[in-house]
């Protein structure tokens, strides 16, 4: 959602923020529309001062005896009355029409992301690691992962295509990347553990940008709740409707949970594996932040994901992603891609976004000034970011094709092995 005084003050950069997203200008329309609205609300707000002028103005000729008097000016309270209601419902029709147009532009980039049209665009800033010379060709997980517990045909038969059934030391290990994951986040980025919902109302997808425009990526259930794509739909939505006091920020909250995509925007894309799946989980990073410690804070999500990465010794890069390549809620977003040598590409394995306030308008979160912070008082709308810390499924995929040995075997990373009752090693009878 975008600030109308924004647009109002600043039209031509409104418009040419929007254009380097590909968006065609949009002010002319949006201010147009609310000189309309603002226009029947000062009619309704005259009428309604006229009608209680002439209401009082009624006792006083009725005191005075002027009955010709009060009669005319009961008859144009009772036109008033009429009058009021059809411009009370044509503000808020113009008013609701305003915000969907609001609500259906993406978030204007930061300066300093690069302009382009997809991820051919997008700036590697760094890498870490080395990958791993293999003495022999290495597999896809998709290969390997079979023989060691990764089922994907009883995972099809049961549910369809883009579902999988991990069995014994392998859902022990997808267990204890999540398990290792939320811990390393709590103890040592001191995120805050939840468990969130994974079944949401409608407007906690709207909140976080998934409604309206990329419902058909979602699961609906019969009773019109959604299953979350992500549990930033849920942690996010956390301080919506709700004005938060600036000494509990920033706020940080993880949570690992399974998460639903349709992947209808995806068709055809990673049908072999492990990668893009309907059902998966991940642990999820949250932050609620001042506006003036957004650009840190992201930072610093985007580090404590990197972090996983290194105690995982995976290989990886950071990819500062385009104008076009950037999801519509964010400002700007870091990916980490780590190194899949069995594709032998990275490959996206956290996206970690800093959405300003673009969110916070569609939730009306909000936060309270100190109030050591100066005369202007007055709430402000909070920043959200959100990043992946990391994707469960994706990571095991990383552990499998960069940990495999050549008698088909992986060794599992020495963080995991604790989680893992002091197994070492997946084989194919594990």
């Amino acid at each position: 959602m975008h600030d109308i005084r924004f647009i109002r003050e600043n039209p031509e950069i409104f418009d040419a923020a929007l254009a380097r997203r590909g968006v065609a200008a949009a002010s002319a329309g949006i201010l147009e529309l609310d000189a309309r609205r603002r226009a029947v609300t000062h009619q309704a707000q005259e009428a309604q001062a006229r009608r209680n002028e002439a209401s009082k103005a009624i006792g006083q000729a009725m005191a005075t005896g002027d009955k010709a008097t009060a009669e005319t000016l009961k008859a144009e309270v009772a036109d008033l009355k009429n009058t009021l209601p059809a411009l009370e419902e044509a503000g808020r029709a113009l008013g609701a029409e305003l915000d969907a147009l609001l609500a259906a532009l993406p978030n204007l980039p930061a300066e300093d992301v690069p302009e382009g049209a997809d991820e051919n665009a997008n700036v590697e800033l760094s890498a870490w690691g080395t990958p791993r010379e293999f003495d022999f060709t290495p597999k896809e997980h998709a290969d390997l992962g079979p023989p060691l517990g990764l089922d994907f045909e009883t995972g099809a038969g049961l549910s369809g295509a883009r579902f999988t059934f991990l069995r014994g030391a392998m859902a022990r290990l997808h267990r204890a990347l999540g398990q290792f994951m939320l811990d390393h986040q709590t103890g040592t980025n001191g995120y805050t553990e939840c468990a969130p919902p994974v079944l949401v109302r409608g407007e906690a997808l709207f909140g976080t940008g998934q409604l309206p425009k990329f419902a058909e990526d979602s699961f609906q259930t019969t009773d019109g709740r959604w299953l979350i794509p992500t549990a930033e739909v849920s942690l996010t939505n956390s301080v919506r409707e709700q004005i938060v006091e600036e000494a509990l920020l920033p706020i940080r909250m993880t949570a690992l949970t399974l998460c639903f995509r349709s992947e209808a925007g995806a068709a055809g894309k990673d049908t072999r594996g492990f990668i893009r799946q309907h059902q998966f989980e991940k642990v999820e990073l949250v932050s609620i932040a001042r506006p003036e410690e957004s650009a840190a804070e992201h930072e610093r999500m985007t580090a404590a994901a990197e972090s996983v990465l290194q105690a995982l010794e995976l290989p990886y890069r950071k990819m500062l992603l385009c104008t076009g390549d950037m999801g519509a809620t964010a400002k700007k977003t870091y990916d980490l891609e780590v190194w899949l040598p069995g594709q032998g590409a990275y490959r996206e394995i956290s996206s970690c976004s800093n959405c300003g306030d673009y969110q916070a308008r569609r939730m009306n979160a909000r936060y309270r000034p100190a109030k050591d912070a100066g005369a202007d008082k007055k709430t402000e709308f909070v920043h959200t970011l959100n990043g992946s810390g990391l994707a469960v499924g994706r990571t095991l995929v990383a552990v499998l094709e960069n940990y495999q040995q050549a008698d088909g075997s992986v060794v599992v990373p020495a963080v995991l092995v604790p989680y893992m009752g002091g197994i070492e090693r997946l084989t194919a009878n594990s």
